[in-house]
Parts: structure tokens; C-alpha cells; sequence
């Protein structure tokens, strides 16, 4: 049988898994919601979608020697403990992660930050291949970020080196879910645009973002935010401007503070943000050195 591994790519919406050749291929894949974690039931979901591909990849005759997987926050990559501070999916606070999904998979476990995983993807395989210093930015339900400099990647003395997501763009903003205040992550993450959008029109029952979503403030998403911005409403325009300064603005500390080769910008929120580059650049224009 060939050879494989499988990976897991845990987020606070949904889960991906695929199993993967020594080259970087991905051989079989599956999804599933995470369920957000609070029911108890994330760990669950990552064991069953690891059977379902598994089961898939035998079938194609692929042998899969371990088990990789990111999840969204700090990690102990030694202990494969995951941090105590996982806001977007708790259940896994301070878990002995891979020792916990070795013993039900039956497969030796490895556990990381979802980002870091990704960073590290990036410049071995995908469009930071052949870079020696790679950034990769990933909104998506939170703000993660992976930082690749001279071939290493950047873990920071305690493991959380590469919080991008939770620095500082606003000093008076408000409360982050993390404990600090105005961070990236409240403006450009899917949860932060969300958030960011229900202020704005609560106590507004008239206000048309809030129409466009039923009157029902939990309904206002990020992808509605997007369109509704799209289609002139000034609201969701005024929340989509913030999360393009807010982004440029951590793309020029980027770009002073590390100077890397490669950027790359992914995750669940970034396709909403694609359209939007130009605005993004010029933004960033305004804090880069050069």
C-alpha cells in the first residue's frame, strides 16, 4: 500500500481532514461542522471525520502511517497539549489532544496551531516554496497568522509567537474575546465583522442590515455584512471599510516588522476580502516603511 498521512484542520466552524502523500498531495478528503464545541461534541466530530477518510483512503489502497492536526490557539507541540485559552473552540482547552486521538485512532498523534500548520504548508509545498520568510494571515471565525522567517517557523518562547490576529489596531477599542482590546480579530475576523455589525444597528430596528436579516440581530453574518456592503447598504459598508484599514494596517507592521518574501492572506473570511485588495494595499500603503 502507499504511504500517507492524514491531516486534520480544526476551525470554529468546521472541520476539514484529508489524507496526504510525502509530495504534499491530497489523496481523499471529507468536511464537517465543529459544532462549535460548547455541546461537547467537537472532539467527537474530529475522531468520526478521521474514520470516515481513513476508510476512505484504504479503500484507494493508501496506508496512513500518523496524524497531524491544527486547532485554533496556542499549543504545547512537545506535551501535544493544546492552550487554555481557545475561545472559538473551547471544548479543547488545555486538552492532551494528540494523546487523547492517538488512543482512538490508533495512529501516532501531532498537534498544532492551525496557522502554524498552514505556514508551514505554505512554504514547503504551496506559493511560498523556495521562499526563505513566509507571513500567512488567515481570517476566518477568529484571526489566525503563521510566520515563517529564514526557513524556521516563529513559535515565541511560550508557543504563541505569531498572534497577529490579536494585536492592537485600535488602543481605545473595545473588549476582545481574547482579553485584550481593539484587536485585528474584532474588525477583520468573521466573528469580529458579525459583532462588529449587530452594534451598529442595535437599537436601530429600522436600520436595513438588521431587515436584510430577518430583525434578527444573531442572524447578521459576515458573508450578509459582505453582500449587503456590496449593494450600497451604509452600515455594512462602514464595517467592511474598518475591516480593510484594520487589515492594512497589520499588513504595514508586517511588512516593517518582519519584511518578508511572501504574504499570503487565507481562510474562511478571505474570499469576502479578495474583492476588496485594492482598498486593502492602499490601506497598507499608509503604515508600510516601504
Amino acid at each position: 500500500m502507499a504511504r500517507a498521512v492524514l491531516g486534520v484542520d480544526v476551525g470554529g466552524t468546521a472541520i476539514a481532514a484529508g489524507v496526504v502523500s510525502a509530495a504534499g498531495e491530497i489523496l481523499a478528503e471529507a468536511g464537517a461542522p465543529t459544532h462549535g464545541g460548547r455541546s461537547g461534541g467537537a472532539v467527537e466530530a474530529i475522531v468520526r471525520l478521521i474514520e470516515t477518510v481513513r476508510a476512505e483512503a484504504a479503500r484507494r489502497g493508501l496506508d496512513v502511517e500518523s496524524l497531524g492536526v491544527g486547532v485554533p490557539g496556542p499549543v504545547d507541540t512537545a506535551a501535544g497539549r493544546v492552550g487554555e485559552h481557545v475561545p472559538h473552540v473551547p471544548e479543547l482547552a488545555g486538552r492532551a489532544l494528540a494523546a487523547e486521538l492517538a488512543a482512538r485512532v490508533g495512529l501516532p498523534a501531532f498537534v498544532d496551531n492551525d496557522v502554524n500548520a498552514l505556514a508551514l504548508g505554505e512554504w514547503m509545498f504551496g506559493v511560498g516554496r523556495g521562499a526563505r520568510s513566509l507571513v500567512v494571515l488567515a481570517p476566518g471565525t477568529g484571526f489566525g497568522a503563521g510566520i515563517v522567517l529564514d526557513g524556521r517557523l516563529v513559535r515565541g518562547a511560550a508557543g504563541f509567537g505569531g498572534e497577529l490576529g490579536h494585536t492592537p489596531v485600535k488602543f481605545d477599542g473595545p473588549a476582545c474575546w481574547c482579553g485584550g482590546r481593539g484587536c485585528l480579530a474584532l474588525y477583520a475576523s468573521g466573528r469580529g465583522i458579525a459583532e462588529a455589525a449587530r452594534a451598529r444597528v442595535a437599537g436601530h430596528a429600522d436600520a436595513p442590515l438588521l431587515r436584510a436579516a430577518g430583525g434578527d440581530p444573531q442572524a447578521i453574518t459576515a458573508p450578509l455584512v459582505f453582500r449587503r456592503a456590496a449593494e450600497g447598504d451604509p452600515v455594512a459598508g462602514a464595517v467592511v471599510d474598518e475591516a480593510c484599514r484594520a487589515l492594512g494596517a497589520i499588513l504595514g507592521t508586517v511588512v516593517n516588522g518582519l519584511n518578508p518574501e511572501v504574504v499570503v492572506i487565507t481562510g474562511g473570511v478571505a474570499a469576502s476580502l479578495a474583492a476588496l485588495e485594492a482598498r486593502i494595499l492602499q490601506a497598507a500603503g499608509e503604515y508600510a516603511f516601504a
